[in-house]
């Protein structure tokens, strides 16, 4: 017979006798973290098929990635409140659950509007599933097994950017390209059934209620922001509709801010910033979003149109990336234990930036050596900075204040990722096309060759001439190198902030999981639902 789901625990900071199957629950709610997380990236790779198949141009391929992201950061926020007052892993099945369906309707559509509503639809879920999988711990483990157990999941989520373009390159060398969101089904189908049996439920009832205005800025002023970004390099930047939704933006974002600030119990809880080291942690970690999602979205285009590698080539080449990153997560808990998590977290960073600079400087007619030299540290770096910066800002949560407090944390971490695709795209698209040199073509084919470099190689074949591919080759390297260096630079000055302005262990491990702000609300009585 099916084992019985464990009962449900209260919200307290210390569990009295920890379950046993703990570490199997733990393992359910890390495969839920994983698919999330590696579904953030694995289309990366699939989008030079994307753009073929679909006819989807840069801008549409950037919005296919980021709106995934935007919903996601959007909807996080009363994500976190909805589990804390309804139970938490009702709201991580029932997330699992949109996920899958959403992600049925991503590998049957023919259009990229319609895939883009499916990434929206997979961004909903996934913002009910990641702060429900941290917001779970406190129940779970005793308050000294519980860094440890925050260190996997954050460890489950830094090894689904490079595991995603590995899995999707395999999947598109066998199956076709609606393969990418197939796999999702099976794979939420299993963690669904692991968290019913092996989750314990539980809930804060006096979390405040959702605030439907407060959710529509958020949502308005991010989605805003992020099309204004991308749109600006189209239209220019002094294009009046670019203009006018950029400040849209800016004035949606104040408003929330400022909303936030007059409410006693806000969904946007800024008096978690208040605490240095939520506040710092919290930064670092979306400044590693930032920089990370720029990377990951101009390399699969390297590879496979310039280095002329196909999908599964471009997922393995990012492998010396994933052993970089298990070798710095074997690497984290005992350096913390010895340097402190301000110097692993600034450590991480400089290792992420040196490796940025120095992919900054291939050039078009360099091999793949350079790039896996460069990635293997920037697996380390992302591993040392990432898993230490999360496992850190959640450990100044208080219990009862778990889901809103990590829903908090991954917003920002996806404010990050959306806004490093849209810049990092936007310069991309911006120095390529400032490059690419398409004289003789004609005015239409060389529109279509500015748009991306996969257009540019198709029109080559096509009778363009093998000039315009070494063109669009040399050009998207060029573009590529800026963008790597920008974010390299970015990451040194996140590395100086991090040094210089995070407060050491001693504040955090005397405050202990006491949290920040206000004081916490007495315990609520479990959910058995």
């Amino acid at each position: 017979m099916p084992t019985a789901p464990p009962a449900a625990v209260t919200d307290t900071t210390a569990v009295a006798a920890p379950d046993p199957r703990r570490r199997l629950a733990l393992v359910a709610v890390a495969l839920s973290v994983l698919v999330i997380s590696f579904d953030m990236t694995i289309l990366n790779v699939a989008l030079p098929t994307l753009a073929s198949q679909l006819r989807a141009t840069t801008g549409q391929q950037q919005w296919i990635v980021d709106a995934y992201t935007v919903v996601f950061a959007a909807a996080m926020l009363p994500a976190g409140l909805l589990g804390d007052r309804f139970g938490r892993r009702r709201t991580l099945t029932a997330g699992l659950a949109l996920f899958a369906l959403a992600s049925v309707v991503g590998m049957l559509t023919h259009s990229p509007a319609t895939l883009i509503a499916a990434r929206a639809g997979m961004g909903l879920a996934g913002a009910l599933v990641m702060p429900m999988s941290l917001a779970v711990i406190p129940g779970l483990f005793p308050p000294a097994e519980q860094r440890r157990a925050t260190s996997v999941l954050a460890a489950a989520l830094a090894a689904g950017a490079p595991l995603g373009p590995l899995i999707g390159g395999f999947l598109l060398q066998h199956f076709w390209w609606g393969s990418v969101f197939a796999i999702n089904v099976p794979l939420t189908a299993v963690g669904i059934v692991a968290c019913v049996l092996l989750l314990p439920e539980s809930r804060n009832p006096t979390a405040p209620r959702i605030d439907l205005i407060a959710t529509a800025l958020s949502a308005t002023g991010l989605g805003a922001l992020t099309y204004g970004i991308i749109e600006g390099s189209e239209r220019g930047w002094t294009d009046p509709l670019v203009l006018a939704t950029l400040a849209g933006s800016v004035l949606a974002l104040t408003v929330l801010v400022l909303r936030s600030r007059r409410q006693r119990e806000p969904m946007l809880d800024l008096a978690l910033l208040a605490d240095r080291t939520f506040r710092w942690s919290s930064g670092a970690a979306t400044l590693i979003s930032f920089v990370l999602f720029g990377a990951f979205f101009v390399l699969p285009l390297y590879f496979q149109s310039v280095l002329g590698t196909d999908a599964l080539g471009s997922g393995l080449r990012l492998m010396p990336m994933m052993l970089g990153l298990i070798a710095a997560a074997k690497l984290t808990d005992p350096l913390v234990d010895r340097l402190g998590a301000r110097t692993v977290i600034a450590l991480g960073l400089a290792v992420l930036a040196a490796a940025l600079l120095f992919g900054s400087r291939t050039g078009a007619h360099d091999g793949y050596g350079r790039a896996a030299l460069w990635l293997s540290v920037l697996g380390i770096g992302m591993g040392l900075s990432l898993i230490t910066a999360q496992a850190c800002a959640l450990a100044t949560l208080p219990a009862a204040r778990a889901g809103v407090g990590s829903g908090l944390l991954q917003t920002l971490r996806q404010v990050g990722g959306a806004l490093g695709i849209a810049v990092f795209g936007s310069l991309l698209s911006g120095v390529y096309r400032g490059a690419l040199d398409t004289g003789g073509l004609p005015a239409e084919a060389a529109h279509r060759a500015g748009e991306s470099v996969v257009a540019a190689d198709a029109i080559a074949r096509a009778g363009g001439g093998p000039a315009l591919g070494a063109s669009a080759h040399a050009a998207y390297v060029h573009g590529m190198g800026v963008v790597l260096l920008v974010s390299g630079l970015v990451a040194v000055a996140s590395a100086v902030l991090v040094a210089a302005r995070m407060p050491g262990d001693g504040a955090t491990a005397a405050r202990g999981r006491g949290g920040p702000g206000r004081s916490d609300p007495p315990a609520a009585a479990g959910d058995h639902g």
